[in-house]
């Protein structure tokens, strides 16, 4: 049941501002206003970007929940001073991840509220769980509520999902790509790292990517490889280099290129080089002979027809990396709900069979 604590009256604060002091760039460290808050403390950092504001798309998704009114319901039923206890259930069994943002999250809302886990990011958690509770302002609480959830709930998703695929793709290291939500790009990235799997490239800024439409623009894959080379001597930049060959001429064509000429060629991406078969399997001959060709030479990633089905068979061809766009574009969300009352929660879980 719902533990009610009594305070003297308080005034809720203004929770939503486009004021400057909310606006922080992302680099090695965040804190919300609670200065205990950081990644210091965190079962596994985010990772890096040069300009991404994670405390910003806090805030931005806190103001698209007010709309400039704030909770209407919560200050029509809730008394300013009450405090209240409530704890995060978890509806199926999953891989936990969300746990230090969601906590960011409370803080930002109201630096106040006390959050205790009995879990950790990474954590697996099972349906009926009680993994963690918040407890202080009751109208602060359930402001929090839903942006919290919202975040935890698709970081569990992509990361329960990232741990099965990491599983079944050993000894091959799974990747997501740039496939992801708009504007959560670090968030989603976060999620794969919590999950056991490893992060492409960031964005457009950290690696060289050479696609499809770069070698038609190019003229060919030679080309775009020898462009590649130029420009990155002529700004004395040193980033990873991959390539996307489609066919095992193109791997030919890399390979002859790379072995006459210094290059910054680091990956080859071998797509689409996974053929599905009409009994559901798949044809993993052509990866193979490509894999076998590179001969270590360089990194080799395989890309296209990526399931849970088919990852362990393309894992087992020796290809160093598998990316997979469905970790974060087709997540389907790990239900999770923070209950006051408990013990109803739980009682009603249990007759829907979710908890």
């Amino acid at each position: 049941m719902a533990r009610i604590l009594s305070v003297s009256p308080i005034v809720v604060p203004c929770l939503f501002t486009t004021s400057s002091h909310c606006r922080r760039i992302v680099r090695v460290a965040v804190t919300a206003r609670n200065p205990s808050i950081s990644f210091e403390s965190m079962a596994l950092k985010p990772p890096l970007h040069p300009t991404y504001d994670l405390k910003g798309i806090i805030n931005l998704a806190l103001a698209e929940d007010a709309g400039g009114q704030g909770d209407v319901t919560s200050m029509a039923t809730i008394p300013v001073d009450m405090e209240v206890e409530a704890n995060f259930l978890a509806k199926e069994d999953g891989i936990i991840a969300g746990i230090a943002l969601a906590e960011m999250v409370f803080h930002e809302v109201d630096p106040s509220l006390k959050v205790e886990w009995s879990q950790k990011d990474g954590d697996c958690v099972h349906k009926g769980l009680q993994l963690g509770k918040v407890y202080g302002r009751a109208h602060n609480i359930v402001v929090a509520e839903r942006v919290a959830l919202n975040f935890m709930q698709r970081m569990s998703g992509i990361a329960t999902l990232t741990k099965e695929m990491a599983d079944a793709a050993y000894p091959a290291c799974i990747l997501e790509t740039r496939k992801t939500a708009p504007g959560l790009r670090l968030v989603d990235k976060w999620a794969v790292l919590i999950g056991g799997g490893r992060n492409h490239r960031m964005g457009l800024f950290d690696m060289v990517l050479i696609k499809d439409n770069h070698i038609s623009i190019a003229g060919g894959i030679t080309n775009a490889v020898k462009s590649v080379d130029l420009y990155l001597e002529q700004k004395n930049l040193k980033m990873e280099v991959e390539v996307e060959t489609r066919t095992l001429e193109e791997v030919h064509e890399v390979l002859h290129y790379a072995a006459q000429t210094k290059t910054s060629l680091t990956r080859i991406m071998l797509d689409n080089m996974v053929v599905p078969l009409p009994n559901g399997d798949v044809d993993v001959s052509m990866l193979k002979e490509a894999v076998k060709l590179i001969n270590g030479k360089y990194e080799t990633e395989a890309s296209g027809n990526v399931t849970l089905e088919t990852i362990h068979k393309i894992g087992q061809t020796g290809v160093t990396y598998i990316s997979s766009g469905a970790l974060t574009h087709s997540v389907k969300a790990l239900d999770i709900s923070l209950k006051i009352d408990t013990e109803l929660a739980l009682l009603v879980g249990r007759r829907t069979n979710r908890a």
